[in-house]
């Protein structure tokens, strides 16, 4: 019989039933990968973190993350969730981790402070696609169930990756933003097309001076019918931010708040800091607080 210790943890918040719930198995050493996926099934949260014990010298911890239907290279809240874990558990005091995950080998900064913990996750080398073409755009917006006029015209439809890519789409209003109803089979058979299965909608009309942004991120493709706050795009938006002119890098760093989560009943806050030379973002880290909703023990029987 092997058994596992098996976290609920809600990430970009520090109120339970509230942000992005992720399941957190923080001693997963002996798990094939079959059973990680079986065990991220089951679990049914949008990311599964899975901690291993360092393959190489360079790091001090592997991470790995599973949808219900997939593994995926990166993934924000179950980055904070899975560190917030590690830093309960062993009462750490602030400092740097470095992870080995499918996006590469990447710093996570933990932050004791107060309030408890902040983690801080640095993510991948920024990539930016080419502004899709026309007539991919619009079947997205419609298979978002928006139409042109719902579109900030200083936006263009792109994919943009920091690990884990997905697909801008600025909206002119929350109230647009909040009344989306995707078409969600369409949106999947693009994504097949196109090779990103994430989908963020955002809008600058923030409505509150502490946050910039609100947004949306939709993923069926790999099983996501909506994500409620979501590290691995925020972080990508503040790079398309600085990019287009949206936002202004200060002394080479824009910080700022971006909020998810109110159209699903799960309001989260992701702290994004993207440093830049000029117009050019070069790192992209994003930030959160967690809380454990609970533990319990899996138990597994043969080798």
């Amino acid at each position: 019989m092997r058994r596992y210790r098996v976290y609920q943890v809600d990430a970009f918040t520090n109120q339970k039933f509230r942000g992005n719930p992720a399941g957190v198995v923080p001693d997963a050493d002996g798990l094939s990968e079959a059973e990680m996926q079986t065990i991220a099934r089951e679990l049914n949260n949008s990311e599964t973190a899975f901690v291993l014990s360092p393959d190489a010298p360079d790091h001090d911890v592997r991470v790995r993350f599973f949808t219900p239907t997939t593994e995926v290279p990166s993934c924000g809240h179950a980055t904070i969730a899975a560190h917030y874990v590690r830093a309960v558990e062993g009462s750490l005091t602030s400092g740097t981790v470095v992870q080995k995950i499918g996006a590469g080998i990447l710093p996570v900064d933990v932050i004791r402070d107060d309030s408890g913990y902040l983690i801080a996750m640095t993510q991948g080398a920024i990539e930016f696609s080419e502004p899709l073409a026309a007539k991919v755009s619009g079947e997205i917006v419609a298979a978002l169930g928006a139409v042109a006029g719902d579109l900030d015209e200083r936006c263009p439809i792109q994919i943009i990756s920091t690990g884990h890519s997905k697909v801008l789409i600025g909206v002119r209003s929350r109230e647009v933003l909040n009344s989306l109803e995707p078409d969600l089979g369409r949106l999947a058979a693009i994504s097949r097309r196109i090779g990103c299965n994430g989908y963020f909608v955002f809008t600058l009309d923030s409505g509150t001076a502490d946050v910039m942004a609100h947004g949306r991120m939709f993923a069926p493709a790999i099983g996501i019918p909506e994500d409620p706050v979501t590290g691995n795009a925020n972080g990508p938006l503040g790079a398309y931010l600085v990019k287009h002119g949206l936002a202004t890098a200060v002394d080479g760093v824009l910080r700022f708040r971006a909020r998810q989560g109110e159209a699903m009943g799960r309001p989260g806050i992701v702290e994004v800091t993207v440093r830049a030379v000029g117009a050019e973002p070069t790192l992209v880290q994003v930030a959160g607080r967690a809380v454990i909703v609970l533990r319990s023990e899996l138990e597994l029987t043969g080798s």
